[in-house]
């Protein structure tokens, strides 16, 4: 459990510390006060990256040169810092060389309204999702992912210079092959963890109305990579990009058979994705024994009376949630371990 978050150049605030309690904290203001700022801190300093963004630099707030997060988990002080030119993590005191045994003190799911994406979206919020999940379970996802994600762009940078000879490209076949077979193992071994846990999911949600199939599609057609790289590689140096590998991994996501981007109704697709993110959280419970952190940030208020409550009712009971909203008219169904109002920056506890 996060019992204390502290937040120091973090985008909008210059400085603020916040005392949490064990399920229900809701964060209460306007739009713009930083509610959800909040919510990616707690992520950064758990996961060391945001729900929000692909990259930290805009987190720093403007006209400083780094930001720091700390916070208290289950009696351990964990604390990270990010700057333009050093990183640093610190487990009870201790700076460490590398994540792991930083990374192993918790898991976040997080809920928001851009998660309608992964219902209506292009690929890549669904690669997204499954790198989320896949690098809190596994502790062999992260470094794939990196080393590949690397490989490509160096890869590309080639082909795109319009000079790359076949010898030349060669020279990062290897690293993007090898860590590339191993990325699309990863991503459809957690594809299979989920998908039978969000079609129940949905199931519950739509009161069984439909029926949602979730399938891993990988970004090699065939089981050869290094064979479609050589036979694309003609239309890799024309197009100027890779074009076959992980990088276009996804998820095939289907109402009764058919394609939920094109065919479900909006209310479908909020129930995809509040499904998925349902599942999620049932995957770190099974495969961590502990309820993960669940961030839900600002999406009540759209969702029906319906689906608000099938979500409420199918949330882990143990997890601890930090919840934003404009407002709470809706409160009187749950007991709140904390209320907090935020205005002008400054936090306050709510009656």
């Amino acid at each position: 459990m996060l019992n204390e978050l502290r937040l120091r150049d973090f985008r909008c605030f210059e400085a603020m510390t916040v005392e949490l309690g064990p399920g229900f904290n809701f964060f209460l203001g306007a739009n713009g006060e930083g509610k959800t700022t909040l919510l990616e801190a707690a992520c950064v300093l758990l996961r060391l990256q945001s729900q929000r963004s692909t990259s930290l630099a805009p987190v720093i707030q403007l006209g400083k040169k780094a930001f720091a997060v700390r916070g208290d988990v289950d009696g351990h002080q964990l604390e990270f810092r990010y700057g333009g030119l050093r990183r640093s993590i610190r487990f009870d005191e201790v700076e460490q060389r590398t994540a792991g045994e930083y990374l192993r003190s918790a898991r976040v799911v997080s809920f928001a309204n851009s998660d309608l994406e992964l219902a209506r979206g292009t690929s890549e919020p669904r690669r997204r999702f499954l790198d989320f999940l896949g690098t809190q379970i596994e502790p062999s996802y992260r470094p794939a992912l990196r080393t590949y994600e690397r490989a490509l762009r160096g890869r590309n940078a080639l082909l795109k210079s319009g000079v790359a000879r076949p010898r030349e490209l060669a020279a990062f076949d290897h690293q993007l092959i090898m860590h590339g077979q191993m990325l699309e193992r990863l991503r459809s071994n957690v594809a299979e963890l989920i998908s039978e846990r969000a079609a129940a999911a949905y199931e519950r949600i739509s009161a069984g109305r439909e029926q949602l199939r979730v399938r891993f599609a990988a970004g090699v057609s065939g089981n050869d990579f290094a064979q479609e790289l050589e036979q694309t590689r003609a239309d890799e140096i024309r197009l100027r990009q890779t074009i076959v590998g992980p990088h276009r991994d996804d998820l095939a996501l289907t109402i009764d058979g058919m394609p939920a981007a094109q065919f479900a109704s909006e209310g479908q697709q909020r129930s995809i994705a509040l499904a998925l993110k349902i599942a999620q959280a049932e995957a770190f419970a099974a495969a961590q024994q502990s309820a993960p952190l669940l961030l839900i940030d600002d999406i009540f208020g759209e969702l029906d009376e319906y689906r608000r409550n099938a979500l409420l009712d199918h949330l882990p009971t143990q997890s601890q949630k930090l919840v934003t909203a404009t407002a709470l008219a809706w409160r009187g169904q749950l007991t709140a371990d904390s209320v907090y109002q935020l205005r002008d920056r400054c936090l306050l506890r709510a009656e």
